[in-house]
């Protein structure tokens, strides 16, 4: 099992420009720098809908739930 990766903000935010320069083709900007197409068009979709809030979290809430729960147990024990 292949562990995911964690890109920046900073890395994130300068793929997305990358896409908006004229003549820009997504698929071969995402193979460059090496992710999937869907990955970058997805942190378009949300420096788009968020602009500054964008890229703020790591996971869903219930996964952050999940690795405290998780840490948790293992004090326990």
């Amino acid at each position: 099992m292949s562990k995911r990766r964690k890109f920046s903000d900073e890395f994130k935010r300068e793929a997305v420009g990358l896409t908006r320069q004229p003549g820009a083709n997504v698929s071969q900007i995402a193979r460059d720098i090496g992710v999937g197409a869907g990955v970058l068009g997805r942190w378009r979709r949300e420096l788009e809908t968020a602009k500054t809030k964008a890229f703020t979290g790591s996971g869903v809430p219930r996964d952050q739930e999940m690795a405290t729960l998780k840490r948790e147990l293992a004090r326990v024990k």
